[in-house]
């Protein structure tokens, strides 16, 4: 890390799941603490069924925000029939990031074994807003946040991390 100040990010947190609410939605309510713990903005928080077009219709919203650099959704990248979050999401992406769900389903094994191959855990960007897409146990998040996401997001971490590409976000809009 260097001693420069840290960018803060506008960040969104989406929770797809049929069975959370405002009041019990552990994993997001997690990830939006641990952002403004690292120093970032929830500028955009919310919940939704498994619904592809809905889970579509929220991103696209989010993606087209100029305000909204960063999203982290939650729940739904799973193996069950029902996981509509891979289906949703892939379509809209313009760059994949494939080592995010490798590294992801690498540290998971060490936590849940050869269940980690069912994690569809993945990470793109679109209107060059990322986007990350975790499971929705809050073990999945925390792993996430703490081994990925924290220095990722931090613009002072070295060799490289995705944060500096928004420094200058503004000017180019």
């Amino acid at each position: 890390m260097s001693d420069e100040s840290p960018v803060s990010l506008a960040c969104a947190v989406l929770t797809v799941s049929d069975t959370r609410s405002a009041g019990d939605d552990t994993s997001g309510n997690l990830l939006a603490q641990n952002l403004a713990r690292a120093g970032h903005q929830c500028v955009r928080r919310d919940i939704v069924k498994h619904d592809l077009y809905q889970i579509r219709r929220i991103l696209s919203e989010w993606i087209a925000d100029p305000e909204v650099q960063v999203i982290i959704t939650t729940g739904g990248t799973g193996f069950a029939p029902r996981d509509q979050t891979q289906k949703a999401v892939l379509p809209l992406l313009d760059h994949d990031v494939p080592g995010f769900g490798e590294l992801f389903r690498q540290l998971s094994h060490a936590d849940i074994g050869s269940s980690a191959i069912q994690s569809g855990a993945f990470a793109g960007s679109a209107n060059r807003t990322l986007i990350f897409c975790l499971p929705g146990s809050n073990n999945a998040c925390e792993t996430a946040w703490e081994q990925i996401l924290r220095e990722q997001l931090d613009s002072r971490h070295r060799p490289c991390n995705f944060a500096t590409q928004f420094k200058n976000r503004e000017e180019d809009n």
